[in-house]
C-alpha cells in the first residue's frame, strides 16, 4: 500500500488523516489494516510508536454507525495516561464524524461522575481494566450493542497482572464481535490469552530491519555512588532542546533523582503511582509542552508517554528484564525522529545488563561520563497555563487561541500546544509572555466569561 488512500476508507476518515500529515501508512499499519477493516480478528505486533493506534483507530470508526445509540467499540490500556491518549487519538480521527462520543472509564475520577456519563450512552469507551470492570459489575454500562473489543498493550496488561480482570470483562461481552490485540511483544502468555479470546486471528507483524526505529544505543559504566554526576552530565550535554526521559525502578528512587536534579537547575519533574491522577496527568501535560524539560519516571508511570520528537531517554536504573528494556527505548526515535537511548549501569547492574544485550543480541555502545558545563542549564521553553473550563465548557482549541492572540495580544508564535480536556484546559505559553498572557486572561476572559487561571507548578 503506497497510500492510505488505497484502503476502503470513508472520505471523512481519510480527511481527519490528511489533517493530522498521515499520509504513507507505516509497516504495522499496512500489515494489519487491511485484515482490521474486513472486521477479523487479529493480533498484531510491532515497536512502541509505529502506528498501532491508528489502525484499530480507524477499524473502531469505518465500522462504527453513529446514528445508532448504545456502545459499539471498547478499547482497554493498561494505564489512565495511555487511555487518555489513545482517547485522544480516536476523537482526532473522527473529527470529521457527526456526533460520535467517546467516553474515558479510568479510576482517579469519581465513579459517580463516570455513571451519570453513562446515562447517554457513548459509541466509543476507552478504559483501564478495574474501572471498566467495576462499571460492569455495578450495571452501569450495557455492552449488548458491542462489536469490537481492542486490548491495547496487551503485553502490559499481561505483566502488571491484569489477565483475570480482562477474562472477567469478556465474560460480559457478546460471543459475535472482533476482538483486536495489539502488543510491541508476544510473550507466551500472549499467545495463550490469544487462544482463549479470538477466533482465527490473523498475525500481523512489522519486524523488518528497515522498520527499526533510528535509536542509538549507548551504555555508560559507572561506579554506585558515581551515577548521579553521569546523569547530570548527560543532560547538560544534551543536544536539541535538552529534554529527556530518565528512568528509575522506584517510586523512592525517582523522587530522590528529580530532587537531586532540581538542586542542580534542571527543570525535572517526577511521574509514578505515589502521585495524584491530577497531578499525574499535569505532569505529563507539563513535559509534553515543553515546560519540564526533564521527565523522571518509573515504568507503569511512563507507559502512555506519546512524545514524538523526544531525543534522548536513560535508564538511571538499569531495567530488571529485556521487555521492560525496549519499552523503554522505545519513548524515542518515534514517528520517523532520530533517537539516543542510554543505560548508566553501576558495578552491580552489569551482569544485568549483559544479559539484556545478549537477550536482545545487540551490544550498546560503550561511552564514558560526560562533563557538566560550567553554565548553569537553561530553563524550560514554556510555561503551562490551567484553565478551569473544558469541553463541558464548550470550549475548543480555537476559542484559547483567539483569546492569546486577540483580546490578550500575544503573538501565534507565543502560544504552544493546547489540550482540553472534559472539565479543565492547558496552554503552552511561551515564557517571556506567560505572565501578559496570565494578567491579560485575568482582564478580558475567554468567550466572555471569566475563568479560574493559573500556571501550573506554581504554589
Amino acid at each position: 500500500m503506497n497510500a492510505f488512500s488505497s484502503f476502503a476508507l470513508s472520505a471523512p476518515l481519510l480527511d481527519a488523516l490528511a489533517a493530522r500529515g498521515y499520509q504513507t501508512p507505516t509497516p504495522i499499519q499496512a500489515a494489519a489494516l487491511p485484515c482490521v477493516l474486513a472486521r477479523r480478528d487479529v493480533i498484531a505486533q510491532a515497536a512502541t510508536g509505529s502506528g498501532k493506534t491508528v489502525v484499530f483507530g480507524l477499524g473502531v470508526l469505518q465500522s462504527l454507525a453513529p446514528e445508532r445509540t448504545g456502545l459499539q467499540a471498547l478499547i482497554v490500556c493498561p494505564t489512565r495516561e495511555l487511555a487518555d491518549q489513545v482517547a485522544g487519538a480516536v476523537r482526532q480521527l473522527a473529527m470529521h464524524l457527526s456526533n460520535v462520543k467517546v467516553l474515558t472509564l479510568c479510576g482517579g475520577t469519581p465513579i459517580r461522575h463516570q455513571r451519570s456519563s453513562l446515562e447517554h450512552p457513548p459509541h466509543i469507551v476507552v478504559a483501564t481494566p478495574g474501572r471498566l470492570l467495576a462499571h460492569l459489575r455495578n450495571g452501569h454500562l450495557a455492552v449488548d450493542t458491542l462489536r469490537t473489543l481492542v486490548l491495547d498493550e496487551a503485553d502490559r496488561m499481561l505483566e502488571m497482572g491484569f489477565d483475570k480482570d480482562i477474562d472477567a470483562i469478556v465474560a460480559y461481552l457478546p460471543t459475535q464481535r472482533q476482538t483486536l490485540m495489539f502488543s510491541a511483544t508476544w510473550p507466551e502468555p500472549i499467545r495463550r490469552a490469544s487462544a482463549r479470546l479470538q477466533h482465527d486471528p490473523v498475525d500481523a507483524i512489522a519486524d523488518a530491519p528497515t522498520d527499526r526505529p533510528d535509536i542509538r544505543e549507548q551504555r555508560c559504566d559507572v561506579g554506585a555512588h558515581d551515577k548521579l554526576t553521569a546523569l547530570v552530565g548527560l543532560l547538560g550535554a544534551a543536544r536539541d532542546d535538552g529534554r529527556a526521559l530518565v528512568f528509575c525502578n522506584t517510586r523512592a528512587a525517582t523522587d530522590r533523582v528529580t530532587a537531586d536534579l532540581s538542586r542542580r537547575g534542571f527543570s525535572a519533574l517526577a511521574l509514578h503511582g505515589d502521585r495524584d491522577q491530577r497531578e499525574r496527568d499535569e505532569v505529563l501535560i507539563r513535559f509534553g509542552h515543553g515546560s519540564c524539560r526533564v521527565l523522571v519516571a518509573t515504568d507503569v508511570a511512563a507507559r502512555g508517554l506519546d512524545i514524538t520528537d523526544l531525543p534522548l531517554v536513560i535508564s538511571f536504573d538499569v531495567a530488571r528484564d529485556a521487555e521492560t528494556h525496549t519499552h523503554r527505548i522505545g519513548r524515542t526515535g518515534r514517528a520517523g525522529s532520530s533517537g539516543r537511548a542510554i543505560i548508566l549501569c553501576g558495578t552491580d547492574e552489569r551482569e544485568r545488563a549483559d544479559r539484556i544485550a545478549q537477550s536482545l543480541n545487540r551490544q550498546p555502545e560503550r561511552i564514558g561520563v560526560e562533563r557538566m558545563p560550567s553554565t548553569r542549564p537553561a530553563p524550560a521553553p514554556w510555561v503551562t497555563l490551567r484553565i478551569e473550563g473544558g469541553r463541558r465548557d464548550k470550549l475548543r482549541p480555537g476559542d484559547l487561541l483567539g483569546a492569546l492572540t486577540g483580546d490578550a495580544g500575544l503573538p501565534g508564535s507565543a502560544v504552544g500546544r493546547i489540550d482540553i480536556q472534559a472539565n479543565r484546559s492547558y496552554v503552552a505559553i511561551d515564557q517571556e509572555h506567560a505572565r501578559t498572557a496570565l494578567a491579560r486572561l485575568h482582564k478580558h476572559g475567554i468567550k466572555r466569561r471569566r475563568l479560574r487561571i493559573s500556571i501550573v507548578g506554581e504554589r
